[in-house]
């Protein structure tokens, strides 16, 4: 594939075994995990939690993302004899708290992930500027903003309201939730013609990515796909797509 391959990885720790706090720990793993082996994007995504909560949780996986890509970077330019001053190539993990923009910005996280019927992404970029103000690293990276479609005329919405990369879901059918009725590769065909970045969504496997991208997807957004694999193992295979 010539293209790069964008990888979301959508969490829930209710689907670890354990109590609450073992839960957490193996979230917060996980989460470190997919940072250490390039996931583009981690959409933190426990909506039972308190706000409260989820902004103590967002602080932990951030440290945990920040440890990681100063880990691999400086094993990158210790292999590879760079000086402080060369630029480095390695791109950080962003992670995006889901439907709470407020909490993105209180946790300092690298942006916020909507639902279709959320504020549009034109208001909560322009919130994000606002609150955030100006300083080194926000101008380096900018708040990122991802929003959920279940339509082409969504996707082609999102694009119009500024939105950084949409999710299109669901591409085929859940097993937990088979009720749902799947898009299909050719609802996925058509969000992809809109100039904005598709991940597809729901039901994805490593065996049926590959008609994904066919399709024209960017990229691949998933709970149980990183959730219950090997992220070394399933990026690998992904990119290698």
């Amino acid at each position: 594939m010539s293209r790069p391959v964008l990888l979301c990885y959508i969490t829930d720790r209710t689907q670890f075994p354990g109590d609450e706090t073992s839960r957490r720990r193996r979230l917060l793993d996980k989460i470190a995990e997919a940072a250490r082996w390039g996931i583009d994007y981690i959409q933190l995504r426990e909506k039972d939690l308190s706000t409260r909560d989820l902004e103590q949780l967002a602080a932990q996986a951030l440290n945990g993302i920040r440890e990681q890509t100063l880990a691999t970077r400086n094993s990158v330019l210790g292999t590879r004899n760079w000086s402080a001053e060369t630029r480095n190539p390695i791109l950080e993990t962003r992670l995006l708290i889901n439907s709470r923009t407020d909490i993105a910005l209180a946790a300092d996280a690298d942006g916020a992930h909507l639902r279709a019927d959320d504020v549009s992404p034109t208001i909560a970029h322009r919130v994000a500027s606002l609150a955030r103000g100006r300083n080194a690293r926000h101008e380096a990276q900018e708040f990122v903003i991802g929003i959920s479609c279940h339509s082409p005329a969504e996707v082609a919405q999102a694009a119009a309201e500024g939105a950084d990369f949409a999710l299109f879901a669901p591409i085929f059918e859940k097993r937990d939730l088979p009720e749902a009725r799947p898009a299909g590769l050719g609802a996925l065909r058509q969000a992809c013609q809109h100039r904005i970045p598709v991940l597809a969504l729901g039901g994805v496997t490593m065996e049926n990515a590959r008609a994904c991208f066919e399709a024209g997807a960017a990229g691949i957004a998933a709970i149980r796909l990183f959730q219950e694999n090997d992220i070394r193992r399933v990026v690998a295979t992904l990119r290698g797509l």
